[in-house]
């Protein structure tokens, strides 16, 4: 079935479109009309019923009540059958990594777009100069995917852990990464704390800043979160670091590990007991004023403190990874063996206090970007439908349907500048849109029922969607044979 292009009058789209004859000097040919819907509202959190959005090319120019409808007899329509239209969903912490699974990764970037999502951060990977090929070729046209927003190569210190980062140990090495990085046009700047010491660590996010970049990092042993902040960091990946916020020595815990008095060990110990709600409400307090957001991943961590006890071997989306992509699950898989009875539940203990956070860091007025970690690293992180998964567990932490949807649209898109054109359904923005069966609104479970989306002047229908997916699943075969 061919696709809509919206400088087209295309009439055969599925079971939802419905096009009117032109007259011979149509004053609306080229409009793409979606009709009798029901448009989330993201920023509002309200539904606002019975409307019309208006598409011309690739971005919206009318929101109108259905009984506009009139106005636009030439333009082509398609009627949403009172479904709900809401921004394209972004997985704002992805990886696409893996030397030897270039191929493998290649295949799920559809795969991201029948999910309903249309944009990624990819925070760093060792297929840095490939991923940013396909960013390239996604903003082109020529190569079917989301929107991916990347930080090239990591920042770590020598000798580290990852493979493909930028290891430095100077304060003129990581000028030099810089450097690279600028010259790359990576859309942000990612750091981890395997090896990089500190100082460097603080160094780096100065000099990023310094620079124009935003700074997405973890939080390393040696320095507190306060330090980080005041250094300009822009995003804290992984809500599990934010638990040493309910510490009242966490700045002294970190200077004792600088100062090697504490090994990371030793710090890593001292923050299993004793953690304060109160104490961390505070710190979340000083993270809004600061301006620093939190990209919580919950997903990775419920996996692992479920590994034991969950049969994964007929989980659906395996139809789409590769045996090689799902072997690298393994390292994690073969580590936690040996865990005791005691150590499992300590695991789903820490795991369900991270999730309790969400709620006390929304109040506090923290920005939450919802983001799945999904890598082929990551065991059972499923690309795509792990950002649907997180959003779930979202939703059982305590926020709302309508707050959970803002930490995958309007929130990411504000994080990353490009609110002026994404993240909302306004006029002006991109006509980036996704129709869902259910409301949102009332259970966030709704985002995994796409219908139709919208995407780069193209309309897919459900059956063009569920083309994808079963294109990407022989391409996997294809990979394996």
């Amino acid at each position: 079935m061919p696709l809509v292009r919206l400088s087209l009058l295309i009439v055969a789209v599925g079971s939802l479109l419905s096009c009117q004859s032109a007259p011979q000097a149509p004053e609306h040919a080229g409009l793409l009309v979606l009709h009798n819907l029901n448009l989330v509202d993201v920023e509002q959190g309200k539904l606002q019923a019975n409307q019309l959005v208006v598409v011309q090319q690739d971005r919206i120019v009318a929101i109108a009540p259905e009984q506009d409808l009139a106005k636009y007899p030439d333009a082509t329509q398609i009627d949403a059958g009172g479904q709900y239209l809401i921004p394209g969903l972004w997985d704002m912490h992805v990886h696409f990594e893996g030397r030897d699974l270039v191929e493998d990764n290649a295949l799920l970037l559809p795969v991201y777009l029948a999910y309903g999502i249309t944009g990624v951060r990819e925070a760093a990977s060792n297929l840095a100069p490939v991923v940013l090929s396909w960013r390239q070729q996604v903003e082109q046209g020529r190569l079917l995917g989301p929107k991916i927003f990347t930080a090239g190569q990591m920042f770590e210190g020598i000798d580290s852990l990852w493979d493909g980062d930028l290891e430095v140990g100077t304060e003129q090495q990581m000028r030099d990464g810089m450097d690279k990085l600028q010259h790359m046009q990576v859309d942000f700047i990612k750091i981890t704390e395997n090896t990089l010491q500190p100082d460097l660590y603080l160094a780096t996010i100065r000099e990023a800043r310094r620079r124009g970049f935003l700074v997405s990092s973890h939080v390393p042993y040696g320095t507190s979160i306060g330090e980080l902040s005041d250094a300009g960091l822009s995003s804290i990946e992984h809500a599990s670091y934010l638990l040493r916020l309910g510490f009242a020595d966490e700045g002294q815990t970190a200077a004792a590990v600088r100062a090697g008095q504490l090994t990371i060990q030793q710090a890593a110990d001292h923050y299993k007991t004793g953690f304060d709600q109160q104490l961390a409400i505070k710190g979340y307090q000083q993270l809004a004023a600061q301006h620093v957001a939190v990209t919580p991943t919950l997903i990775g961590g419920r996996q692992l403190a479920h590994l034991h006890d969950t049969d994964h071997s007929h989980d659906q989306f395996l139809q789409y990874l590769t045996k090689d992509f799902t072997a690298s699950y393994q390292w994690r898989i073969d580590r936690m063996k040996g865990e005791t009875a005691e150590q499992q539940q300590q695991r789903k203990d820490k795991e369900q206090l991270i999730a309790a956070q969400l709620p006390y860091l929304w109040q506090a007025g923290v920005t939450l970007l919802a983001g799945s970690d999904s890598a082929a690293l990551n065991t059972y992180v499923y690309p795509a439908q792990a950002l649907h998964d997180e959003l779930e567990l979202f939703q059982q932490a305590g926020l709302t349907p309508a707050q959970i949807l803002q930490t995958a649209t309007i929130n990411g898109a504000r994080f990353m500048r490009q609110d002026q054109d994404y993240g909302s359904i306004a006029v002006g923005k991109k006509a980036e849109l996704v129709l869902l069966h259910d409301n949102p609104l009332q259970n966030i479970s709704a985002t995994r029922q796409v219908q139709a989306l919208l995407y780069q002047g193209q309309w897919y229908d459900k059956s063009q969607l569920e083309q994808l997916l079963q294109k990407a699943a022989a391409r996997k075969q294809q990979l394996e044979h």
